[in-house]
C-alpha cells in the first residue's frame, strides 16, 4: 500500500517534469496494459508488486496531465492582451495589502470580451501617487490615494489591463508562471478605473461557501489590526490566525530566516496539531463530566459514545476550522488529512501506523492540488513530520525497559527527548534545505528550541482566543499575545547578530545530495543510536555537500550569463580568477529590486562571495 501511494505522488511530480503534455490516451492505454499484466502475474508477488506499483506511477501520470489539460485550455484571448476591458466581477478571496497596491483575485461573472477573458483573474490596484498635503515639501506621497477597501464578496465594475501568465525565468529562480497555474490564474492584470456594481455585496447564498470563509478571515484580520492599530508585531498575530503574511516588514522576514523560524510565523502543522490537541483534551474533559445532564438525557453522554472517539471528532473539526482560517495551503492540508487519518481509525477502532498516514496524507494532497508536489513546502513538510517519526521512535526505544520515575526525571527526559527531536529535524533536512535555499540557519536549533514552545503554547492559542473574544475583552489578549512575541524577537536578534548565523553553500550535484540523504538516514534510522559505526559513516556521507564547489571557467575561458530581468539587461562574466557584474537590473518598488529577486540568489548558488 505504501508503495502504491508513494509511486502516485511520484506519477504526478514526472508529469510536472515535462516538457510538454501527453494526450490523456497515452496514459490510459498504459495504465490498462499494466493493470492487465499485473492480473496475469497475479501468482508472482514481485512482478506483481511491481506492476501495481508501476500502475499507480501511470495514474498519477495520467491524472495530472489531464488537470493539466483542462487547466491550461483556459487561456486569455491574445487580441485582448494589453487592452482595456470593462469586467463585473467579485472579490474572491482575501486581499493582499501592501504599501502602494492591493492584489486581489477577481472572478469575473461578465465582460464585453465574453469568452476570451478568463473566469479566475489576479489584479493589482495601485494607487495614486499624490501629496499629502498640497504645497507642502518634503511630505510623503500617500501611495494608497485613489485605492478602494476591498473586501471579499463586493461586486466591483472595473477597467482592466490584462496579460497571459509569464515571469522571469532564471536557472534556479523562482518560477512565477507554474505558481500560477498550480493557483489556476490563467491572466494576470491592473486596474485602470472601477466602481462598485452593487451598494451592497453578495448575500450569503449568492456567494458561495468559499468567499463566506474568504468574508470571515477578513473580518478576523479587521478584528485584530483595531485592536492592535500600532503594535510592531500585530501583522505576525495576522499572519498566525489568518495565514495573511502580506503585512510582516522585510527586516523581520530577514530576521526570521537568519533564525530559521519562518516556518512558525506562518500557519504549520504544529500549530494546526496543538489547536487540535487542546481542543480535543478540552471537550473529552466536558464529555467525561457530562452525567450531571442525566435529568435531562435518558443516556448519559459517555455511555453513547466512549470519550477517545468523541475527542476525535473534536480534534478533526478543530483541525478543520482552523485550516479554513488559515487559508488551506499544503501545510494545513497535509495536517488536517494526517489528523483525519488518526480520527477515522479512532473511529473505527483500527490503529493505522504513521508511515502509511503520511502516505495517504501526501497522495490525497496529490489528488486533490497535483502541482502541490513541486512546492518546496510540500517537501519540507512532509519530510520534516517522517523525521519527527524516526526521531520518535528513537526516543521510545531509549525510554523502553525503565523504571518508575519521579516528576522530574521525567521532565528532564521530556525535555532532552524534545531537543534531540528538534535537532534531528533541523539536521534531517539539511540536505533538502541547501537544495531549495542554498543556505541554512546555523543557529536555528537554538531559536526553534524558544520560539517552537514559545509560539505554540503562547502567542497562537492568545492569538486566536483574542480572535474569537467580542472588542472590549480582544484588545489585552492580542496585546498579550504580541507582546509573547515581542519578547521572542528580542533572543533571536541576539542570535542573529554575528555574520555565521547563517551558512550559504552553494548547489551541490546531484550525487553529493542522493549521498547526503543516505547519510541522514543512517543517522535517524531507529535503533543507530547503538551503532556509532553508523552514525560515522552517515556523516561521512554529508562531507561531499558541504564541500561542493561549481566549477569556475580553465584559464584563458570565460563564462557568461545573461540574467531574465524583465527591463533592462544584466550580465555576470567569470574567469579563472575575477567575476564582473554588468548592471544590477530595474528596482521594482520600495523592497523589491531585480538583484535581490534574480542576481543574488544566482550568486549564493554558485558560491561567489565577491565581485571584481
Amino acid at each position: 500500500m505504501r508503495l502504491g501511494l508513494v509511486g502516485f505522488v511520484a506519477g504526478c511530480m514526472a508529469l510536472q517534469m515535462q516538457a510538454a503534455l501527453v494526450p490523456a490516451w497515452q496514459a490510459v492505454v498504459v495504465l490498462a496494459l499494466c493493470l492487465l499484466l499485473a492480473f496475469v502475474a497475479r501468482r508472482k508477488p514481485i512482478l506483481l508488486s511491481v506492476l501495481l506499483v508501476t500502475s499507480a506511477s501511470v495514474a498519477g501520470f495520467g491524472w495530472s496531465d489531464w488537470r493539466a489539460q483542462q487547466r491550461l485550455s483556459v487561456v486569455l484571448s491574445p487580441a485582448w492582451e494589453g487592452k482595456d476591458i470593462i469586467a463585473t466581477g467579485v472579490v474572491a478571496e482575501l486581499p493582499q495589502v501592501s504599501e502602494d497596491a492591493t492584489r486581489f483575485l477577481f472572478q469575473i461573472e461578465s465582460s464585453d470580451a465574453g469568452d476570451a477573458v478568463p473566469s479566475r483573474v489576479r489584479l493589482s490596484w495601485y494607487g495614486a501617487r499624490t501629496w499629502g498635503g498640497a504645497g507642502d515639501e518634503g511630505v510623503e506621497p500617500d501611495r494608497r490615494a485613489g485605492i478602494p477597501d476591498l473586501q471579499p464578496g463586493q461586486r466591483w465594475k472595473l477597467t482592466l489591463r490584462l496579460k497571459r501568465p509569464h515571469s522571469l525565468a532564471n536557472p534556479g529562480g523562482f518560477d512565477g508562471e507554474y505558481a500560477m497555474l498550480a493557483d489556476d490564474i490563467r491572466a494576470t492584470g491592473y486596474v485602470r478605473t472601477g466602481k462598485r456594481a452593487q451598494n451592497i455585496a453578495l448575500g450569503e447564498a449568492e456567494a458561495g461557501f468559499g468567499i463566506s470563509v474568504e468574508r470571515w478571515r477578513a473580518a478576523v484580520r479587521r478584528h485584530i489590526l483595531a485592536a492592535l492599530p500600532d503594535a510592531r508585531y500585530a501583522p505576525v498575530i495576522v499572519a498566525l490566525v489568518v495565514g495573511d503574511q502580506s503585512g510582516i516588514a522585510r527586516e523581520d522576514w530577514e530576521l526570521f530566516r537568519r533564525t530559521g523560524i519562518s516556518h512558525l510565523v506562518s500557519i504549520s502543522g504544529l500549530h494546526i496539531t496543538m489547536i487540535a490537541g487542546l481542543f480535543a483534551a478540552f471537550w473529552m474533559a466536558l464529555w467525561r463530566r457530562s452525567f450531571g445532564l442525566a435529568r435531562w438525557l435518558r443516556t448519559p453522554l459517555p455511555l453513547r459514545m466512549p470519550t477517545p472517539r468523541a475527542g476525535a471528532i473534536a480534534a478533526m473539526l478543530a483541525a478543520f476550522g482552523y485550516c479554513l482560517l488559515a487559508g488551506m495551503g499544503v501545510p494545513a492540508q497535509r495536517t488536517l488529512l494526517m489528523l483525519s487519518t488518526v480520527a477515522i481509525a479512532r473511529l473505527t477502532d483500527r490503529n493505522v501506523p504513521a508511515s502509511l498516514s503520511l502516505c495517504w496524507a501526501a497522495a490525497v494532497v496529490a489528488v486533490v492540488d497535483p502541482w502541490a508536489v513541486m512546492s518546496a513546502g510540500f517537501w519540507l513538510s512532509f519530510g520534516a513530520v517522517a523525521i519527527i517519526f524516526l526521531a520518535a521512535q528513537m526516543v521510545l526505544d531509549g525510554r523502553r525497559n525503565r523504571e518508575a520515575e519521579g516528576w522530574w526525571a521525567r521532565y528532564q527526559r521530556g525535555f532532552a527527548s524534545s531537543t534531540r527531536i528538534q535537532f534531528a529535524v533541523t539536521f534531517g533536512l539539511l540536505p533538502m534545505t541547501l537544495l531549495l535555499f542554498q543556505q541554512t540557519s546555523v543557529v536555528s536549533a537554538a531559536a526553534n528550541g524558544l520560539a517552537i514552545p514559545a509560539v505554540s503554547f503562547l502567542t497562537t492559542p492568545l492569538a486566536l482566543a483574542g480572535a474569537a473574544l467580542p472588542d472590549p475583552l480582544a484588545q489585552p489578549v492580542l496585546a498579550l499575545s504580541e507582546a509573547s512575541f515581542r519578547w521572542l524577537v528580542v533572543w533571536l536578534e541576539w542570535l542573529a547578530r554575528p555574520s555565521w548565523s547563517v551558512w550559504v553553500a552553494p548547489v551541490a550535484p546531484a550525487w553529493a545530495l542522493l549521498l547526503a540523504t543516505g547519510g541522514v538516514a543512517l543517522l535517524l534510522v531507529p535503533g543507530a543510536h547503538r551503532a556509532w559505526a553508523w552514525r560515522a559513516q552517515g556523516a561521512l556521507l554529508l562531507v561531499p555537500m558541504v564541500l561542493a564547489r561549481v566549477p569556475v571557467p580553465l584559464p584563458g575561458e570565460f563564462r557568461v550569463v545573461a540574467f531574465d530581468i524583465g527591463q533592462g539587461a544584466a550580465a555576470l562574466v567569470e574567469t579563472a580568477n575575477h567575476r564582473l557584474l554588468f548592471d544590477t537590473g530595474p528596482r521594482y518598488g520600495d523592497h523589491a529590486d531585480a538583484a535581490a529577486r534574480v542576481i543574488t540568489p544566482y550568486l549564493r548558488g554558485h558560491g561567489i562571495e565577491a565581485l571584481d
